[in-house]
């Protein structure tokens, strides 16, 4: 299964059309969707950096992830997706984030939070939404989802700005 670039090009040219800059927190993608944005030359103008926070300590330390908010709803979870998103924002002072968490397996699923469980969260100006998917697949089918769910959902929102 292939990244979808045909929607990542849409991305890109919104982001470039609205002169606005995203920034990147990504968990169980492990920086794939950074990866993904970087393999396209000259996006520097747009893409100002990413922050692969895997741990919860790394949440916390590097994004201002409450630890609270951690033991209350779990590091895959759209309130510590919210957190993550802005706290990539603000530490890299861009106009638009998006973060993922969630859990690509093959283990780590509970009943509650079965493997594929995978929550969004994008951050811009006035504006802040997350959303819970659940993906099938291996670990990285799961993560490769994972990537186009979120550069989709970030054309989308642009698109109606």
């Amino acid at each position: 299964m292939a990244l979808n670039n045909e929607k990542l090009q849409e991305l890109i040219r919104s982001l470039r059309d609205q002169k606005l800059t995203v920034s990147f927190a990504e968990s169980c993608t492990g920086g794939a969707l950074s990866a993904f944005m970087t393999e396209q030359p000259g996006v520097s103008d747009i893409f100002l950096g990413s922050v692969v926070s895997y741990s919860n300590e790394a949440k916390v330390d590097l994004l201002g992830v409450r630890r609270d908010t951690l033991m209350q709803e779990g590091a895959v979870s759209e309130a510590v997706a919210r957190q993550m998103a802005h706290g990539v924002r603000r530490q890299l002072k861009t106009e638009w984030s998006v973060a993922i968490t969630g859990i690509a397996g093959p283990s780590g699923g509970t009943p509650t939070k079965p493997v594929g469980t995978v929550c969004f969260a994008i951050a811009g100006p006035n504006f802040e939404s997350s959303r819970k998917e659940f993906f099938s697949g291996d670990r990285k089918a799961i993560q490769q989802t994972s990537v186009d769910y979120a550069v989709a959902w970030l054309v989308q929102i642009l698109d109606r700005k």
